[in-house]
């Protein structure tokens, strides 16, 4: 089901040429029966790490506005435990943030060993967003690509594994999500006046996106493109590669401290 969603080490991207209305061979009810068995075993495999304690899981969520981030956290961590999950959301850099280097907020909401992460938005914002609009030039950017390959290395290095997804939604579908949030009283505080100006410049975006992640896939850290246009499929793919990560790791439960054939309940 996954295949090809991989952006191979050293290949390009080529966000133009996959189709974000992909079901990856998956009828919807089947999808989500799928999806029930992920979470269900999402929520084992999350409570070993959690008791292991010696690595970190990081989702990493990119995608231009109402490609589904946060549905995708909901319906994905809907059956593990909150206590070992750290969920982050990364807005535009604090007055504080910005006094420091573009990383040094990101470092400080890594999840702690034994936690499962994601992050909604990450520094890939600080890289893509803040080119299209001026902030950085480009030799600034390239700077910034060398050192969120060195950063992500050191994390994996460290036990953090890092896995990192494009959800890649189709301009028409985009269309549709933006005037669904205007209709619906109860979705107007989603809409910013900003994501009409980010989609008035969506060419730029796709062009930067697929510049930071042809760049930045990488052994330690790779990307996956997942088709964003239907939220069942996106929310299937990003379910399993989560899963797929957690039984490579295979975290084991330790044994306990003290022999428990002595230990005495009164």
């Amino acid at each position: 089901m996954l295949q090809g969603l991989r952006v191979d080490p050293g290949r390009p991207a080529q966000l133009a040429v996959r189709d974000p209305g992909d079901r990856l061979g998956v009828e919807k009810a089947e999808g989500a029966a799928r999806l029930q068995d992920l979470v269900d075993r999402l929520g084992v495999f999350q409570e070993r790490l959690y008791a292991e304690h010696r690595r970190a899981v990081l989702l990493v969520l990119q995608g231009m506005d109402a490609s589904g981030k946060d549905g995708t956290i909901r319906r994905v961590f809907t059956g593990v435990n909150p206590l070992g999950c750290h969920i982050v959301s990364f807005k535009a850099p604090s007055d504080l943030e910005a006094e420091h280097d573009f990383l040094w907020r990101i470092h400080a909401e890594m999840p702690r060993r034994g936690y499962l992460g994601a992050f909604n938005r990450s520094h890939y914002e600080d890289i893509v967003t803040a080119s299209v609009i001026g902030v950085i030039d480009p030799a600034r950017r390239a700077r910034r690509i060398r050192h969120v390959r060195e950063f992500e290395r050191a994390l994996h290095d460290e036990g953090t594994t890092i896995l990192k997804v494009f959800l890649h939604l189709s301009k028409q579908e985009q269309r549709t999500r933006l005037q669904a949030r205007l209709d619906d009283p109860a979705k107007r505080w989603k809409f910013r006046p900003e994501d009409l100006e980010t989609r008035r410049r969506w060419d730029e975006y796709m062009e930067r996106y697929d510049e930071a992640i042809t760049a930045t896939s990488t052994r330690w850290a790779p990307w996956y493109v997942v088709p964003a246009d239907k939220k069942w499929v996106s929310a299937l793919a990003v379910g399993q590669l989560l899963m797929d990560t957690l039984e490579g790791l295979d975290p084991q439960v330790p044994e306990p401290e003290i022999d428990l054939r002595t230990a005495v309940i009164d």
